[in-house]
C-alpha cells in the first residue's frame, strides 16, 4: 500500500529530489477502460511515497494511439482536455503493442518510464513497489511479478509459460520468464532503446541487449475490464515467434546444428553399413547408397543454408529501413477532421 503521509521509521530511506516517472500506456481498445486507469494514474501526480519511502510522482501520461477498433481516440482526446499531465501519442497506423509502447518511450522525459495496460490489469498504485525493487538492486528494468494468475484462462495461461520456458531453454540468456507488460524502464535506458530498435523488435529483447540487470516485484493482477482482449491466437502465435527472431541469430544457428546432426547420423549409417558388408549381413541392395547420399546432402545443405542464413541475418538487422513506428499529429485536429461547409 502506497501512502503521501510523512515516513516515522527511522530505518526508512528519505530523499529530497523525488523520483519523475512517465507512465506509457498504448491504446488499442481501451474505450470502455481507459477513463478508470488514468484516474487512477492522477492520484499519482502530487508527491508520493513508496512502500520504502523513495519519493516519486507521475509527470506525465502518454496515451499511445494504436489505432485500434473501437472509439478510444475520442476517449483520448477527452482525457488530454480533464488532465494537464496526460500527452497523446497519435500514430499513423496500427503497429502493434510494442511498437507503440516504443513510440511512447521515445517521446517521455521522465526520470523512470512505468509502462501499464489499458484494460486496467495492472494497478497503479504498485508503480512504488517496482521503484523499491530498482533501488534495492540498482536496477535498471523491473518486471512485475504476478502473485496470483493471470485472468486470461488456463488455456492462455499455460501457453505463455511454455512458450517462455522454451525461450530460456533454446536461447541461453533470455530473461523471458520475467517478462511482463507492467515494467519499470530508466528513463535513458528506455529512450536509447526507443532510438536504436528496429521493425518488429521485442521490446523486451531489445531491453536485455543494454540493461545490465533486470530484477522483479511482486504485484497483484486484478481482473481486465470490460473489454474483449486484443491478442487472437494468430495474434499471439505472430507475438512468440517475433520473440524468437528478436533474440538475434540464434535461431539460425540452430539450422547449422541441424545440419551438423543430419550429417553425423549420415556418417554412422555409412559406417554401419560398411560393417555389414564386411561381416556378411544382409543389406537392401541400393538402399546403403541411397540413405548415405540423402543424409549427407541434407546435412551439407541445411549446414550451407545456416552459415547464409547467418549473414542475412546480420545484413537484415543492420540495414533494415522498415521504421517500427511513425508518430504523427491528432488525425482529428488536421485535414482528415474537417468538415465540409455548405456556401449558401
Amino acid at each position: 500500500m502506497i501512502t503521501s503521509s510523512p515516513v516515522a521509521d527511522n530505518n526508512r530511506k528519505s530523499f529530497g529530489v523525488p523520483h519523475l516517472i512517465s507512465v506509457v500506456i498504448p491504446v488499442y481498445g481501451g474505450e470502455k477502460t481507459l477513463t478508470a486507469v488514468l484516474a487512477e494514474v492522477a492520484a499519482l501526480t502530487t508527491l508520493t511515497e513508496s512502500p520504502d519511502g523513495h519519493p516519486f510522482r507521475v509527470s506525465e501520461a502518454l496515451l499511445v494511439y494504436d489505432n485500434g477498433p473501437d472509439d478510444s481516440a475520442r476517449i483520448i482526446r477527452a482525457l488530454s482536455d480533464s488532465y494537464e499531465f496526460v500527452r497523446p501519442v497519435w500514430l499513423s497506423k496500427n503497429f502493434g503493442q510494442h511498437a507503440a509502447t516504443i513510440a511512447g518511450m521515445a517521446s517521455s522525459g521522465g526520470d523512470w518510464i512505468v509502462t501499464l495496460d489499458e484494460d486496467g490489469q495492472h494497478d497503479p498504485n504498485d508503480i512504488g513497489t517496482l521503484l523499491d525493487a530498482a533501488m534495492s538492486t540498482q536496477s535498471p528494468v523491473v518486471y512485475a511479478k504476478p502473485v496470483n494468475p493471470a485472468p486470461h484462462g488456463a488455456f492462455r495461461n499455460t501457453a505463455s509459460k511454455g512458450a517462455k520456458w522454451f525461450l530460456t531453454k533454446a536461447f541461453a540468456g533470455s530473461n523471458a520468464p520475467d517478462y511482463q507488460s507492467f515494467r519499470l524502464i530508466l528513463g535513458s535506458i528506455g529512450r536509447g532503446v526507443a532510438a536504436y530498435s528496429g521493425s518488429g523488435v521485442y521490446l523486451d529483447v531489445a531491453l536485455g541487449w543494454v540493461a545490465g540487470r533486470a530484477t522483479t516485484a511482486p504485484v497483484r493482477l486484478r481482473e481486465e475490464g470490460d473489454r474483449d482482449s486484443g491478442y487472437s491466437t494468430r495474434r499471439l502465435i505472430s507475438h512468440f515467434w517475433r520473440m524468437i527472431l528478436s533474440s538475434g541469430t540464434r535461431a539460425l544457428r540452430l539450422v547449422s546444428v541441424l545440419g551438423v546432426f543430419f550429417a553425423a547420423i549420415g556418417i554412422v549409417v555409412a559406417i554401419f553399413i560398411l560393417i555389414s558388408r564386411l561381416t556378411g549381413a544382409v543389406v537392401t541392395e541400393g538402399w546403403a547408397s541411397t540413405i548415405v547420399i540423402v543424409l549427407l546432402g541434407v546435412g551439407a545443405i541445411l549446414f550451407s543454408l545456416g552459415i547464409i542464413a547467418e549473414y542475412i541475418g546480420v545484413s537484415v538487422n543492420m540495414a533494415m529501413g522498415k521504421p517500427p513506428y511513425m508518430i504523427t499529429s491528432d488525425p482529428g485536429a488536421g485535414p482528415l477532421g474537417r468538415t465540409r461547409s455548405v456556401s449558401q
